[in-house]
């Protein structure tokens, strides 16, 4: 039989290496927002068990805002670092090392007497748990583009989405059944088993598996910021790159006054709506599970809207989610707390625009593949920096004023603002 022609040989062997490619890339998606699903049942459990544990441990709005923080904050320390070292040794590697070492640590925290025993180890927990985000977000962007990332970006924000409603509603059972200490020891071990299997089904690029990489435009922004010289991709070089990059630090901080609302609600509305609306546990938790609902269901309409319709441009979804949270934080602020409906309505809209955002896809765009492990933790830590800093201030205004809600949401309106006049800014 005759042998297929160079023509139709070369042909056919590109097809294959697509296929390949393809397969390898979409493992590495569906790996990481399978395995992301579990991840907040080791980060935010402390919130649909709020009520609980503060009675349990008879703690104060300012504790409970103490405890917040040192999370918040203790995952933005991570994300400091975390990036980095994944670029360094091993993206899959530190995922799988993020997931044991977090799952651990809760089950150290579920042991807690008081605010400092619960504190400390629930820190170390935020920590460990950075490592599982900076270096899933690399992973991605090693296998794909920039014109595709949007809607891949966006499917990790529907899994982060899912990830909230999965904790909520799993975390929030086991507490209202067994008490807040088991809502810490049984969901987190999912984490450790989720994080081993994403480490044997994925790869952390296209060479791992004798694949070429994408090529960027050269002409864009993105591929200029990949064509920078090798010798300011070690060490610290892609911190002093991106720090010194005044559009990378205007996004990092439209991340941290997001998180402010962002965190700001997952924070205190099951407080606001057991305390203020006298509701009881259970049906606390139905009212505000609508919140990660409506995180669930933004990010793939967004990101898909960003790479078909607008270039891969970020700005005008970030500048969208803006506006529409902030109006609807002040439906929040004036409405009753006792309407359970009216309650879940506004916290579905709520959460679908916050989510409508991009500007975790913005920033990897600005880094390039060969930092978008730096880039994504660095705008995180920002985040979280923001987000530690409200708990801790929202906390002490509800208790030294008599609890005085309608002014913590209208001041959360009041920042999404502010993120829709900067990221205005930012044109890439």
């Amino acid at each position: 039989m005759a042998s297929d022609p160079p023509i139709q040989q070369s042909t056919l062997l590109l097809s294959d290496l697509a296929s390949d490619y393809d397969r390898w890339k979409l493992r590495a998606l569906f790996a990481f927002t399978g395995f992301y699903l579990f991840v907040y049942m080791g980060r935010f459990s402390l919130w649909p068990a709020a009520p609980i544990i503060r009675e349990d441990l008879d703690l104060s709005h300012v504790e409970i805002g103490v405890i917040n923080a040192v999370l918040l904050w203790g995952f933005g320390a991570g994300d400091l670092v975390h990036g980095r070292l994944a670029e360094a040794y091993g993206l899959r590697l530190w995922v799988l090392l993020g997931a044991v070492l977090t799952t651990v640590l809760n089950v150290v925290t579920s042991y807690a007497t008081s605010v400092w025993t619960f504190a400390i180890p629930w820190g170390f927990a935020g920590f460990v748990n950075a490592a599982v985000w900076a270096p899933g977000i690399s992973l991605i962007t090693q296998w794909w583009p920039r014109h595709q990332r949007g809607r891949a970006l966006g499917f990790v924000g529907v899994a982060a989405g899912g990830a909230m409603l999965v904790m909520w509603l799993v975390t929030g059972w086991v507490a209202s059944e067994w008490g807040g200490r088991a809502a810490f020891r049984y969901p987190p071990l999912l984490i450790a088993g989720a994080g081993i299997v994403y480490f044997l089904l994925v790869r952390d690029r296209p060479a791992d598996v004798g694949l070429p990489p994408y090529e960027e435009d050269p002409d864009s922004y993105t591929g200029q910021a990949e064509a920078i010289p090798a010798d300011q991709l070690r060490g610290f070089g892609p911190y002093k790159t991106l720090l010194t990059n005044w559009r990378f630090v205007a996004a990092s901080h439209v991340k941290g006054l997001e998180n402010v609302v962002r965190y700001g609600l997952t924070t205190w509305v099951p407080i606001y709506y057991f305390e203020e609306g006298g509701l009881s546990i259970e049906s606390t938790v139905l009212v505000t599970v609508a919140l990660p609902v409506g995180y669930l269901i933004a990010p793939i309409v967004s990101g898909y809207i960003s790479d078909r319709y607008m270039g891969s441009q970020r700005r005008p979804m970030i500048m969208a989610s803006a506006f529409i949270s902030a109006v609807i934080l002040v439906m929040i602020a004036f409405a009753p707390a006792d309407n359970e409906f009216l309650g879940a309505g506004l916290l579905l809209v709520g959460g679908f625009a916050m989510s409508l955002t991009m500007i975790q896809a913005m920033a990897v765009d600005i880094g390039g593949r060969h930092m978008a492990g730096t880039a994504s933790g660095l705008l995180d830590a920002h985040g979280y920096a923001y987000a530690g800093a409200q708990a801790l201030i929202f906390s002490v205004v509800l208790d030294a004023s008599g609890s005085p809600w309608e002014i913590v949401f209208l001041a959360m309106a009041a920042t999404r603002l502010v993120s829709a006049g900067i990221i205005w800014l930012v044109r890439i």
